[in-house]
């Protein structure tokens, strides 16, 4: 695929990993996601380097080693909360609070009021 355009997108500012998109000509859109861990050497620079080679090892794989994940129906997929991965559930839950900020701080009133009774007017 003769690509256009690539760009890396730092998922959590890089700490979870980075997402690289190529498209192409025709509009198409491939995403590879790479998770970051402690052991990687993983960053904006090398992200795209990366998941060009992850593609090409993918692309160079017989069609019987990839796993069909469509096959399952919907209700044998196992969410985080399913599978007890606390981890990703903290991950998934700090995401979202990121990005509802600031709606998600809590909302404050005030109110202004003036103690005792005012002037009393007699319409005449």
């Amino acid at each position: 695929m003769d690509n256009v355009e690539s760009q890396v997108i730092p998922e959590q500012g890089g700490k979870q990993g980075f997402t690289v998109e190529f498209v192409s000509p025709a509009g198409d859109i491939i995403s590879v996601f790479m998770p970051n861990s402690d052991e990687s050497d993983l960053n904006r620079l090398n992200a795209e380097t990366r998941a060009r080679q992850l593609m090409a090892d993918i692309a160079g794989m017989d069609a019987s080693q990839l796993r069909d994940v469509t096959d399952k129906p919907a209700s044998e997929r196992l969410s985080a909360r399913q599978a007890g991965d606390t981890g990703e559930l903290e991950d998934q839950l700090q995401e979202g609070l990121e990005g509802s900020f600031p709606a998600s701080d809590p909302v404050s009133a005030t109110s202004s009021a003036v103690s005792g009774s005012g002037p009393k007017y007699n319409a005449a």
